[in-house]
């Protein structure tokens, strides 16, 4: 018997786990790495969207939690995971520059926005007009972080590798068995996996898949973030992701020659050195309509719970969401109505 089966192991059930660990509860995690979107991820911690200049939903409180959490991560794992990198958005135009110092003098944005735009003085990099610097981000090495964490509950005995098999699952409406494990409550966690669970079906998840790749670009000597049309992140020697793709039809895990070649003539507008793609790789992120996370309680089945729905923000919403779910099963307390799936539940389940 134990308190908890999670299902999945991407940065929703990593981040579920760890508050169960945190409060002494048992659990088993069932995944089969099938969703990649957590390990191809970009990483990336960004409190505002870069795009309209504003605050993502939430993201300063996000952030405080994250920090610690991934912290205590790198703790545990004995692994650098948080890399603190600076944003620095291109400028296209003087109307952009502008509508930076507008955003700035805003009171959400204030902080994270600074008001100096800073020169290009690398010569890898088309930038006459300079850049705009979001502070207090980074990037959270989320392969590593996956596979590290699998390692550690397989050494505990915690993890059960294998598709989850719902014909194996069984509810006495007290408890849940799957197999041979009991447990007193389940938290689906598997990303856009969800849309092959019976119970969580109905919720309107999208599922958007991204592509990233990875460039060696020895030239380029870049330490920062830079977004233009794409982003490109620093990695160890002399390697950059650049990213990401957003496509909502196909939802496969292939990478695409399609999304390879709009990546590399986005790339190439800025970037003026040479570089050779040594990896490209493809996930689905688990989105949704609203653009909300989906956290909750199923209609009918009080023990069987949901953690999904992060889509591209997953290293910064993880903590908050897994935090506010125990919160909710384990004393009552209520869910933010933005993230509870209890706004989708009326209007699409039974229907």
């Amino acid at each position: 018997m134990v308190d908890y089966i999670v299902v999945g192991l991407g940065l929703a059930g990593i981040s579920f786990c760890e508050v169960l660990e945190k409060e002494g509860k048992s659990f088993k995690v069932i995944s089969d790495a099938s969703q990649q979107a957590s390990q191809v991820a970009g990483g990336l911690y960004n409190p505002v969207i870069l795009k309209r200049f504003t605050m993502a939903w939430k993201a300063k409180e996000q952030l405080e939690n994250a920090k610690p959490f991934y912290l205590n991560l790198e703790e545990k794992l004995g692994a650098t995971l948080d890399y603190e990198l600076p944003v620095l958005r291109k400028f296209a135009s003087i109307e952009e520059q502008n509508m930076w110092f507008e955003a700035a003098d805003r009171p959400d944005l204030d902080y994270f926005l600074s008001t100096n735009i800073l020169p290009n003085n690398n010569p890898a990099i088309d930038a006459p007009l300079g850049f705009g610097e979001v502070k207090y981000t980074g990037r959270i090495d989320t392969r590593t972080l996956v596979k590290l964490y699998k390692n550690y509950l397989e050494k505990s005995g915690q993890l059960v590798s294998e598709s989850f098999d719902f014909d194996a699952f069984t509810t006495d409406g007290e408890y849940v068995t799957y197999k041979s494990i009991t447990s007193k409550n389940i938290v689906f966690a598997c990303g856009y996996g969800l849309k092959q669970n019976p119970y969580f079906a109905y919720l309107p998840l999208n599922g958007t898949k991204g592509e990233l790749l990875v460039i060696h670009a020895p030239d380029y000597k870049e330490d920062n973030v830079i977004k233009s049309s794409v982003f490109t992140i620093p990695m160890e020697d002399d390697k950059y992701l650049v990213g990401a793709t957003y496509k909502w039809k196909d939802k496969t895990n292939k990478p695409t020659e399609a999304s390879k070649n709009e990546l590399l003539e986005k790339l190439k507008t800025f970037l003026k050195c040479d570089f050779e793609v040594v990896d490209h790789v493809a996930g689905i992120r688990p989105t949704v309509v609203d653009r909300r996370p989906l956290v909750g309680r199923h209609p009918e089945h009080k023990n069987f719970y949901v953690l999904n729905g992060f889509g591209s923000r997953g290293v910064l919403i993880g903590p908050s969401a897994s935090r506010q779910l125990f919160d909710f099963i384990e004393k009552n307390t209520a869910l933010d109505p933005e993230m509870d799936i209890q706004r989708f539940t009326k209007k699409y389940y039974a229907n």
